[in-house]
């Protein structure tokens, strides 16, 4: 049945750049939208740049422009940023607009007219020297709990505890650095401590996860506990923002009119795309809403937006679904110091997205847990499991159709195929339920079947043997078609590459539903590589374009190809002589079997026939550039006369020649065909 679906990803402020930690949240709610379009599904995603507040208008001050010239030039940049990274919205808006102004006011009178506004004097900070009324975050001082040093007026980052500003110790202005002084102001609540019953049974409705729940039953209380306050939604002059209805000088505080900017943007796609507005807001909707964000804003979308929704006249979405934090190296990431990496310095340096897209994606669990950036292992995973598998499949067989069968495929039947077949509602499940983790673990599971059916098939073998024809038809043919299933199933994740594929495969948009049906005989396009090897040098230079805002992340290690063979002109006059040369017995090497070695960070296991009786044990420093599966059956060279080395993991018998600098490596080396084990390199 098809499904209506709208989706949104939390607004990104309009104060600063797009950073990785962000793209955790835009790549994982891309993904899923993507995987259900591929299911055949109607999906609307919206965003938007969050516009309002104190600090775009401090901003906008500071450089000498008005905010809408401000938010303007961040939201080209963000656009371009979004776009870059794959990020494919259907609508990307602004919160500063007519549409969200009048929902705004709409929603607001509603909830006037519900009972759910109060009016109250309280006793707010002031700055003395900038003349205005501070913003809780624009309050700084002592946690009033844990008592951690220069906390935010709303809450404290290292116990978690929410305040009220005059609760803080020694406050001071963010702003001038003053002292504030409290002066009395009217201001607009939402008598938020009366939905307590509803926010009780929507929390535990399953619209959360388990964990999301507990948190909320924890601000909530347990049933005949009511730990809600009322909610201050207004904010005095000078504000840029929204003025509120018949309240002069009064604006909405940034977190009442941002959620709405979903439905201002959804809106603003209705008028473009003819949709109808109501069939997706309205309280008896049928069509499904399914909010992404970070779990550093889940109090707002678990608490003030489904009760502001309720309570206005609107359905509530139909589940939120919170994500952790980002780590680099495992160092803790923070905006407020600094300590990220931008999206553009990402694409400046590493520059393809779609290996940050599959990283994030292996490690993305649907839950609320930090997922960590570990750069070298960034390297690895990417070197391994898209070149060295996956790409790898088309890489070794797409030649031989090329040369000679004329481009032509042959339809194609194998267990490994049937396997591949009978996965898709395993790896559909894992999607659904956004963990991207073990859908990728299932795929790379499929693709060392793959990699291995090549391997034992051996057509560059077969393709010797005129006589074999037929046979290296079907190999190449079964291959290409497994790799042409596996990319149905990273599609969500990798679209750049899987529109290559169907480039090359001639065929329309890849969709699920292909996975089950093969393509028979058809003309194919000539293979072109489709993905190139990440290399430490990019990750370095990316490092160190970000190195003032990258201090939690100095002392990490930063990715050094091992070098096996060093890329260094010689030195005049240094010359060595035939004889040494001769002294070096290098033999040709077939790999014989490969695989990793418990406990080492650089090596695998390599057992090398180089024609003797038994074939010899090597560990060789190639882990970061190589999936063992993919290295069984080739041929490479050996030094078979260095001496043997006793090594904590075994006795090393020789040593693989591969080459490096700092342009990439470490890459073995491999002799040219007819070359065979044992022949001796001279």
């Amino acid at each position: 049945m098809t499904r209506k679906i709208l989706v949104t990803s939390a607004l990104p402020y309009a104060n600063g750049s797009i950073h990785l930690g962000h793209l955790v949240e835009y790549i994982q709610t891309d993904i899923w939208v993507r995987f259900q379009k591929m299911q055949g599904h109607t999906v609307h995603y919206v965003c938007a740049d969050d516009t309002h507040g104190t600090p775009i208008m401090l901003r906008a001050e500071k450089e000498g422009i008005t905010p809408e010239a401000l938010i303007e030039k961040v939201h080209v940049e963000h656009s371009q940023d979004f776009s870059d990274f794959l990020v494919q919205f259907d609508n990307y808006y602004s919160t500063n607009s007519e549409e969200n102004r009048q929902l705004s006011g709409n929603i607001y009178r509603a909830l006037k007219a519900n009972g759910k506004i109060a009016n109250k004097t309280i006793e707010q900070y002031f700055d003395p020297v900038k003349s205005m009324f501070l913003p809780d975050r624009f309050i700084k001082g002592e946690c009033p709990k844990c008592h951690s040093k220069d906390q935010y007026g709303d809450n404290c980052e290292v116990c978690g505890t929410t305040y009220s500003p005059t609760e803080l110790i020694n406050p001071y202005s963010a702003v001038s650095g003053a002292t504030p002084v409290r002066k009395e102001t009217e201001h607009y609540f939402f008598k938020l401590s009366e939905c307590v019953d509803f926010l009780r049974d929507w929390t535990r409705s399953g619209t959360l996860q388990a964990e999301a729940a507990n948190k909320m039953n924890e601000w909530l209380g347990e049933a005949g506990e009511n730990k809600l306050s009322d909610w201050d939604i207004s904010r005095d002059a000078p504000y840029f923002g929204f003025e509120i209805p018949d309240a002069p000088g009064k604006y909405f505080y940034v977190w009442l009119d941002a959620p709405i900017g979903y439905m201002a943007s959804f809106k603003n796609l209705c008028g473009k795309a003819d949709l109808n507005f109501d069939e997706y807001w309205k309280k008896d909707s049928t069509t499904e809403l399914y909010h992404f964000i970070g779990k550093d804003i889940l109090y707002f979308h678990a608490l003030f937006w489904p009760a502001t929704l309720e309570y206005s006249g609107h359905r509530t979405p139909t589940q939120v679904f919170a994500h952790g934090f980002l780590t680099v190296n495992g160092e803790k990431m923070s905006k407020s110091r600094g300590t990220f990496i931008t999206a553009r310095s990402y694409l400046d340096h590493v520059k393809n997205p779609e290996y940050l897209r599959y990283y994030y994606a292996a490690k993305l669990n649907g839950s609320m847990e930090d997922i960590d950036l570990n750069l070298e292992d960034f390297v690895a995973r990417v070197n391994s499991d898209l070149v060295g598998k996956y790409i790898n499949i088309a890489s070794r067989t797409a030649g031989f159709i090329a040369k000679k069968f004329d481009n032509k495929i042959i339809p194609a039947q194998h267990t490994v195929i049937d396997d591949m077949r009978a996965a898709a509602p395993a790896i559909a499940e894992a999607f659904t339920a956004r963990d991207f983790a073990r859908a990728l673990r299932e795929v790379m599971k499929l693709t060392d079947a793959a990699n291995a059916y090549v391997a034992e098939a051996a057509p560059w073998v077969v393709a010797k043997d005129e006589s074999k024809s037929l046979e290296l038809h079907a190999i190449c043919s079964n291959a290409l078609e497994m790799f042409r299933i596996l990319t149905i199933y990273l599609k969500p994740v990798l679209p750049n590459i899987a529109t290559a594929v169907e480039a090359f495969f001639d065929v329309e948009p890849l969709q699920w539903a292909d996975a089950a049906f093969g393509l028979g005989s058809q003309t194919i396009q000539p293979y072109s590589h489709m993905v190139t090897r990440l290399e430490g040098k990019q990750i370095e230079a990316m490092v160190a374009a970000n190195k003032e805002n990258l201090q939690a992340t100095e002392a990490a290690p930063v990715v050094k190809a091992e070098a096996k063979v060093e890329s260094k002109p010689a030195e005049e006059g240094v010359y060595i002589s035939i004889d040494d040369f001769a002294k070096v017995d290098l033999r040709i090497a077939k790999i014989v079997s490969a695989e990793h070695v418990e406990g080492a960070e650089k090596l695998l296991k390599l057992m090398l026939d180089i024609g003797e009786a038994q074939p010899r044990q090597i560990f060789a420093g190639i882990k970061s550039a190589y999936d063992p599966a993919t290295l069984v059956g080739r041929l490479t060279v050996m030094v078979a006369n260095l001496a043997p080395r006793k090594m904590k993991f075994g006795m090393s018998e020789g040593m693989v020649l591969a080459a490096s600098d700092e342009r990439g490596g470490p890459y073995i080396l491999s002799p040219d065909s007819g070359a065979q084990p044992g022949m001796r390199v001279k």
